[in-house]
């Protein structure tokens, strides 16, 4: 169902398909959110059920490039939006000299230029309502090389990095950024990256993306400036550990869980 006119609060969730941001769309629906939901692929339209006074619009588009971005912006026009969840992103797996230029180049359009993009053209409308919420969607490789998916690991530093100074500048706007940082979920975002061959990949040990996206909402909708680690406690203490190690120790350490194993392996 959807429509441009309503009394409830409109959300705005790249990515929710699947994964993380699927769910997260489900609990804004449940919060009364009106909804704009996008990715690029025809799941997209099934993602919610009709909801008994709610706008859900689905938008299928590709934020890897310019024209997809407008076209999700075209959707939302000039409603006032009260949530934004950036949420979408893609990995690419393997050796950066064997990866393809166009599958990197995607990820950065995706990953960086897409986030950059809407938060540009929805930002300063928010900011001009003197209210709204955003919520990134970042990851604990932010903080840490990222061997074997090296353009991913430097978006999401990139998308940290960007969310820290543009949060500050937001300070008594009445307008929040909170960064959620998940560690690895169960999603379908492995087998996108070409990573199940993986340590990581195969680990039986993942986040329910259920309780990561319950996690980010919460943190959003109380206003949490702070970057948020989502669903368990090995993903904060990992975090946290971190910190003090040497670039090169960080990196080894990285590289075990996302190297392609070998047979046997």
């Amino acid at each position: 169902m959807s429509g441009t006119h309503s009394d409830h609060p409109l959300a705005v969730v790249t990515g929710a398909s699947s994964g993380i941001g699927r769910e997260v769309a489900i609990l804004l629906a449940e919060q009364g959110y009106d909804l704009v939901v996008c990715a690029d692929d025809a799941e997209i339209h099934t993602v919610l059920p009709e909801s008994a006074g709610l706008t859900v619009e689905p938008v299928q588009a590709d934020l890897s490039t310019y024209d997809g971005v407008e076209d999700l912006l075209d959707a939302v026009g000039d409603r006032d939006v009260d949530a934004l969840v950036l949420n979408a992103g893609v990995a690419v797996g393997g050796d950066f000299v064997e990866t393809s230029l166009d599958d990197d180049l995607a990820l950065i359009g995706l990953n960086i230029s897409a986030n950059v993009h809407l938060a540009k053209r929805l930002l300063p409308r928010m900011v001009a309502a003197g209210r709204g919420r955003v919520l990134l969607t970042g990851s604990v490789t932010s903080m840490m090389p990222g061997p074997y998916y090296a353009t991913y690991s430097a978006s999401k530093a990139f998308l940290l990095n960007f969310a820290q100074s543009v949060r500050y500048e937001l300070k008594d706007t009445g307008v929040t950024l909170t960064t959620m940082m998940p560690g690895p979920t169960d999603t379908e975002f492995f087998a996108r990256a070409g990573m199940e061959d993986t340590r990581v990949g195969r680990s039986d040990s993942k986040d329910d993306p259920v309780e990561v996206a319950r996690d980010g909402i919460a943190a959003m909708l109380e206003g949490k400036d702070d970057a948020v680690v989502g669903a368990t406690v090995r993903n904060t203490l990992m975090s946290r550990a971190t910190k003090p190690l040497p670039e090169r120790t960080k990196a080894a350490t990285q590289a075990r869980l996302t190297k392609p194993l070998e047979d046997g392996d």
